[in-house]
């Protein structure tokens, strides 16, 4: 399974054994920044566990990447200095290709996703025709809203925690407290769409955000997920996606 042509996203996620891991979201952005055929990327920090609030895991981090075509994937998975120390030091690794469905809103004035639309990718209003699907979303918080945004999650974190269909999440951020993600696994369209809309806690939250402008800048992004490999603490969360979440380590 392809993007036919398409560029093409890729989630990486890794956990080393000691923090000093962090020192590689300095020393891996002159290599990105070299590298053929990526068109949009990100190194993020992660929360702990499956919570999308307040907590640094300092031993798991993010790559987020947009590429050309497959042929770009490839080529940085097999020559890449980053790949090989994933291999080399990771204690776990986890690694997904995404073919955008829907997106709407920008990161840093960039619109990196370019859906693809018809074949297996969408069905109609830009949703997966069946199977899994990822969501990712991001925002800039304006820091006269922090407290409030804080102040709301730990109520929208346990409605996460509570759906059935949601295979894994994890919260990330790309500079501390103020600028925020989330990624997450979906058993299919329809329970996505029921935590984002039958939810009264989750949809509160998304009033304030509308009615007190709490982000100067949002994204939302769908995707159908292909091609996993990987565990995500213990597990491969798409290799069975009717086998519920998987759990805190």
């Amino acid at each position: 399974m392809g993007t036919s042509g398409g560029s093409v996203v890729t989630f990486h996620l890794q956990r080393y054994a000691g923090r000093g891991a962090m020192r590689h979201m300095a020393f891996d952005r002159p290599v990105l920044r070299r590298t053929g055929g990526l068109l949009f990327w990100r190194l993020l920090g992660t929360g702990r566990g499956a919570s999308t609030t307040l907590g640094a895991d300092l031993r798991r981090w993010a790559l987020l990447a947009v590429w050309r075509d497959e042929q770009a994937v490839e080529e940085f998975l097999a020559r890449s200095p980053i790949p090989a120390r994933w291999r080399r030091e990771a204690i776990e690794t986890w690694h997904v290709r995404l073919a955008p469905t829907a997106s709407r809103g920008r990161w840093n004035g960039a619109e990196p996703f370019a859906p693809v639309t018809g074949g297996p990718y969408g069905g109609p209003y830009g949703e997966p025709r069946s199977g899994p699907v990822a969501v990712l979303t991001r925002a800039s918080i304006r820091p006269s809203r922090l407290p409030a945004f804080y102040r709301s999650a730990p109520a929208v974190d346990r409605w996460l925690r509570a759906q059935e269909g949601c295979l894994a999440s994890v919260g990330m951020g790309e500079w501390p407290v103020a600028r925020q993600a989330t990624f997450s696994l979906w058993r299919d369209a329809a329970a996505a769409r029921a935590f984002a809309y039958a939810g009264r806690a989750h949809r509160e939250v998304v009033e304030r955000v509308r009615a007190h402008d709490w982000y100067s800048e949002e994204l939302f992004a769908r995707f159908v997920p292909y091609a996993s490999a990987g565990t995500w603490d213990g597990a491969d969360p798409l290799a069975d996606p009717h086998a519920g979440p998987v759990a805190d380590p």
